[in-house]
């Protein structure tokens, strides 16, 4: 939608709420939060299998049931933060505040190895669990301020894309830790132990930090709070058929899209020959991420544009799930023995990556305009239950994936006291399938779930336009009270 559509629809010219410099600082928030958990999502199962020697199948079990758990608490956490308002009237903006420095010390703390065995598994469980409370209260209001930055889908569609974008080069600084740990091992001769310890400093705490900056962003929908109880916050959301199909879809391709984690398949070979330069097995993995999502991360850019020549959002999720099948059917029977099959897989991948790398910024800009929706339905604002559902669905998700990674590993015969990537012969045979297979069956899924969401301009404009009007009277009568006037 065209800024000059609303103009049209309201006789109005519309108002921009969101400046640059604003816009900025929030994105850099987003890196910074996804530096963090790109550590800890990452690298927290590996380290507790790989490097502290943990049985797999315990701590997947153990890692799903927490997870599970958390994302029950998520939807809780959503609610409360529809009911509440702090004491200068705002809704998510001190939660960006004042949440980071613990989630960030409780993140570090996780990579310190002050035990092993059985007690290391309760200590860095329970500092999980503190961990991703906190972190869920963040997480809901960083996404949830997509939804309040400007009354105009529009405007929406742009915060979303650059916050995606700054959350894609958070996850990219936390993605290169192979390299990092690389270079610390064979150039300063340090640990692994050691190495998981300064990078759950630097990444876990140091992230954090940074992501205080989308402090700055300013909430532009203001509406009273929810007089609804805790439960029929939650149960409000029967009312959003958007967010629950896409959630769904999510759900089913979330759960599949890594059965087998990148680290686990890229260190089932010594070490990869490019022809110029002989990598190991984690440097690769890195390699590979570059390679396949240097076009698609500058085709961010570009992801409100695409849904307007598309004609809409959710074109780009179908046109992902699509190629996605398709090119990753294709790239199974390549293979990946030779470097010159790797090659051709790694510029298939960077195809499938242009639209897939877009689809958060397709999935919070719905999101955004189903919170409108839900509110000229029932009256109701549900910034905070809507996106902690994105939470709910994540972690439910990755506690299958993490549940089944457990039992794949130890069907696979994975030995960690293995160095030098020499597993076994079943181990080898099935890496390649499940890595790049595996995803395919929650792609598909997600491609019928998704042909059921709506997506009408004209709606939307007709939504935005009664939902002005609404706050304007609101406002008015508001300020009727305030001077005694009868209303």
């Amino acid at each position: 939608m065209a800024d000059g559509d609303l103009a049209v629809k309201t006789g109005e010219e519309p108002k921009r709420y969101v400046p640059t410099g604003r816009l900025f600082s929030y994105s850099v928030g987003l890196a910074g939060q996804n530096m963090s958990y790109g550590m800890i999502s990452g690298w927290l199962f590996y380290y507790m299998t790989s490097i502290l020697g943990i049985n797999s199948v315990l701590v997947g079990t153990i890692t799903s049931i927490s997870r599970a758990w958390d994302s029950v608490n998520d939807l809780l956490v959503g609610a409360l933060i529809d009911k509440h308002r702090f004491k200068n009237g705002e809704k998510l903006r001190p939660i960006l505040v004042y949440t980071p420095p613990i989630i960030g010390i409780l993140g570090a703390m996780m990579f310190l190895p002050i035990a092993s065995g059985m007690a290391a598994v309760v200590i860095i469980f329970a500092e999980y669990l503190l961990w991703d409370l906190f972190y869920s209260f963040q997480d809901t209001a960083l996404w949830g301020m997509v939804a309040v930055s400007s009354p105009h889908s529009t405007e929406r569609g742009r915060v979303s894309q650059w916050v995606s974008i700054g959350a894609g080069a958070g996850s990219t600084i936390a993605g290169g830790f192979q390299i990092y740990r690389s270079f610390c091992s064979g150039t300063l001769g340090m640990s692994d132990v050691a190495i998981f310890a300064l990078f759950g400093l630097i990444l876990g705490l140091g992230g954090e930090l940074i992501s205080m900056s989308a402090g700055r962003m300013k909430e532009a929908v203001d509406v009273p709070k929810s007089k609804e109880s805790l439960w029929q916050a939650i149960f409000v959301l029967r009312h959003n058929r958007t967010l629950l199909l896409i959630s769904l879809a999510r759900f089913c391709k979330d759960a599949t899209q890594a059965l087998l984690p990148w680290a686990y398949f890229f260190e089932a070979r010594e070490s990869y020959n490019l022809g110029f330069a002989t990598f190991d097995g984690g440097t690769m993995q890195v390699v590979y991420g570059i390679i396949t999502g240097a076009v698609s991360a500058a085709a961010m850019l570009f992801a409100t544009k695409a849904a307007e020549k598309l004609g809409g959002m959710k074109r780009i999720l179908v046109l992902a799930q699509v190629l996605n099948i398709v090119l990753r059917t294709v790239s199974f029977f390549i293979g990946f023995n030779t470097m010159g099959q790797m090659y051709a897989v790694m510029a298939l991948m960077a195809i499938v990556y242009i639209p897939t790398n877009m689809m958060d910024i397709a999935h919070r800009s719905l999101t955004s305009d189903s919170i409108d929706e839900v509110e000229y339905k029932t009256g109701q604002r549900t910034e905070g239950i809507s996106f902690s559902v994105q939470n709910f669905i994540t972690k439910i998700a990755s506690a299958v994936t993490l549940f089944f990674s457990g039992i794949i590993l130890n069907a696979l015969k994975y030995d960690p006291s293995k160095k030098n990537y020499m597993q076994g012969e079943l181990y080898n045979k099935w890496v390649w399938p499940i890595f790049m297979l595996g995803p395919v069956i929650g792609q598909a899924l997600y491609l019928i779930i998704i042909s059921f969401v709506k997506d009408d301009k004209d709606t939307k404009l007709m939504i935005e336009a009664e939902l002005k009007r609404r706050h304007e009277a609101l406002e008015q009568k508001e300020e009727l009270l305030e001077t005694g006037l009868p209303s």
